[in-house]
Protein backbone atom coordinates (compact mmCIF):
# COMPACT_ATOMS: atom_id res chain seq x y z
CA UNK A 1 0.00 0.00 0.00
CA UNK A 2 1.51 3.33 -0.95
CA UNK A 3 1.75 6.29 1.39
CA UNK A 4 -0.77 8.22 -0.70
CA UNK A 5 -3.50 5.66 0.00
CA UNK A 6 -3.38 6.48 3.74
CA UNK A 7 -4.42 10.12 3.41
CA UNK A 8 -7.11 11.97 1.48
CA UNK A 9 -6.15 15.64 1.06
CA UNK A 10 -9.62 16.91 2.01
CA UNK A 11 -10.76 14.26 4.48
CA UNK A 12 -7.49 13.53 6.29
CA UNK A 13 -6.46 10.00 7.27
CA UNK A 14 -8.48 7.33 5.48
CA UNK A 15 -7.50 4.57 7.92
CA UNK A 16 -8.37 5.02 11.58
CA UNK A 17 -5.44 4.91 14.05
CA UNK A 18 -6.75 1.76 15.77
CA UNK A 19 -6.65 -0.02 12.42
CA UNK A 20 -3.01 0.99 11.90
CA UNK A 21 -2.20 -0.44 15.36
CA UNK A 22 -4.35 -3.54 14.67
CA UNK A 23 -6.70 -2.64 17.50
CA UNK A 24 -3.95 -2.51 20.12
CA UNK A 25 -3.64 0.40 22.53
CA UNK A 26 -0.44 -0.53 24.35
CA UNK A 27 2.95 -1.71 23.05
CA UNK A 28 3.68 -5.43 23.44
CA UNK A 29 7.18 -4.75 24.75
CA UNK A 30 7.76 -4.10 28.43
CA UNK A 31 10.08 -1.18 27.65
CA UNK A 32 8.90 2.31 28.54
CA UNK A 33 8.25 4.36 25.45
CA UNK A 34 8.12 7.72 27.21
CA UNK A 35 7.42 10.78 25.06
CA UNK A 36 10.97 11.98 25.64
CA UNK A 37 12.60 8.58 25.24
CA UNK A 38 14.78 8.43 22.16
CA UNK A 39 14.56 5.82 19.43
CA UNK A 40 17.11 4.75 16.83
CA UNK A 41 17.27 1.94 14.29
CA UNK A 42 19.62 -0.92 15.15
CA UNK A 43 20.38 -1.49 11.48
CA UNK A 44 19.51 -5.17 11.84
CA UNK A 45 17.79 -6.88 8.93
CA UNK A 46 14.04 -7.43 9.21
CA UNK A 47 13.41 -10.99 10.43
CA UNK A 48 11.40 -13.25 8.12
CA UNK A 49 8.76 -13.75 10.85
CA UNK A 50 8.16 -9.99 11.20
CA UNK A 51 4.92 -8.83 9.65
CA UNK A 52 5.70 -5.17 9.11
CA UNK A 53 3.09 -2.84 7.68
CA UNK A 54 3.79 0.24 5.59
CA UNK A 55 3.55 2.32 8.79
CA UNK A 56 6.15 0.13 10.52
CA UNK A 57 8.49 0.65 7.58
CA UNK A 58 7.89 4.42 7.55
CA UNK A 59 8.66 4.57 11.26
CA UNK A 60 11.79 2.48 10.84
CA UNK A 61 12.93 4.75 8.03
CA UNK A 62 12.28 7.83 10.21
CA UNK A 63 14.70 6.60 12.89
CA UNK A 64 17.29 5.13 10.57
CA UNK A 65 20.69 6.64 11.29
CA UNK A 66 19.49 9.19 13.81
CA UNK A 67 18.30 9.19 17.40
CA UNK A 68 14.94 10.90 17.77
CA UNK A 69 12.39 11.40 20.57
CA UNK A 70 9.22 9.29 20.44
CA UNK A 71 6.99 12.38 20.29
CA UNK A 72 8.95 13.86 17.37
CA UNK A 73 8.76 10.66 15.33
CA UNK A 74 5.01 10.39 15.91
CA UNK A 75 4.53 14.01 14.86
CA UNK A 76 6.65 13.67 11.72
CA UNK A 77 4.69 10.59 10.64
CA UNK A 78 1.35 12.21 11.42
CA UNK A 79 0.44 9.45 13.86
CA UNK A 80 -1.08 9.73 17.33
CA UNK A 81 1.59 9.03 19.94
CA UNK A 82 -0.31 5.97 21.22
CA UNK A 83 -0.24 4.42 17.74
CA UNK A 84 3.45 5.26 17.27
CA UNK A 85 4.21 3.60 20.62
CA UNK A 86 2.44 0.40 19.56
CA UNK A 87 4.35 0.32 16.27
CA UNK A 88 7.63 1.05 18.06
CA UNK A 89 6.88 -1.78 20.49
CA UNK A 90 6.58 -4.14 17.52
CA UNK A 91 9.89 -2.94 16.08
CA UNK A 92 11.55 -3.23 19.48
CA UNK A 93 10.28 -6.80 19.86
CA UNK A 94 11.94 -7.71 16.53
CA UNK A 95 15.21 -6.01 17.54
CA UNK A 96 14.91 -3.37 14.84
CA UNK A 97 15.09 -0.32 17.12
CA UNK A 98 16.72 0.64 20.40
CA UNK A 99 14.92 2.80 22.96
CA UNK A 100 16.86 4.96 25.37
CA UNK A 101 15.11 6.46 28.41
CA UNK A 102 14.87 10.24 28.71
CA UNK A 103 17.87 11.99 30.14
CA UNK A 104 18.17 12.14 33.90
CA UNK A 105 16.75 15.30 35.46
CA UNK A 106 20.14 16.05 36.98
CA UNK A 107 21.61 16.50 33.49
CA UNK A 108 18.74 18.51 31.97
CA UNK A 109 18.76 22.27 31.80
CA UNK A 110 17.08 24.12 34.62
CA UNK A 111 14.51 26.82 34.04
CA UNK A 112 16.93 29.49 35.26
CA UNK A 113 19.59 28.31 32.80
CA UNK A 114 17.09 28.40 29.93
CA UNK A 115 16.02 31.92 30.91
CA UNK A 116 19.67 33.02 30.90
CA UNK A 117 20.12 31.58 27.41
CA UNK A 118 16.98 33.35 26.15
CA UNK A 119 18.11 36.65 27.70
CA UNK A 120 21.54 36.21 26.15
CA UNK A 121 20.01 35.61 22.72
CA UNK A 122 17.79 38.65 23.08
CA UNK A 123 20.85 40.75 23.96
CA UNK A 124 22.42 39.85 20.61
Amino acid sequence: MSEHEWVDEEAGPVVRPYAVARGRTKPTSSSELDLLATVVSTGSPVPAKAELTAQHRRLLSAVSGQTRPVAEVASDLGLPVAVARVLMGDLLEHGLITVRPPRDEATTATESLLREVINGLRAL
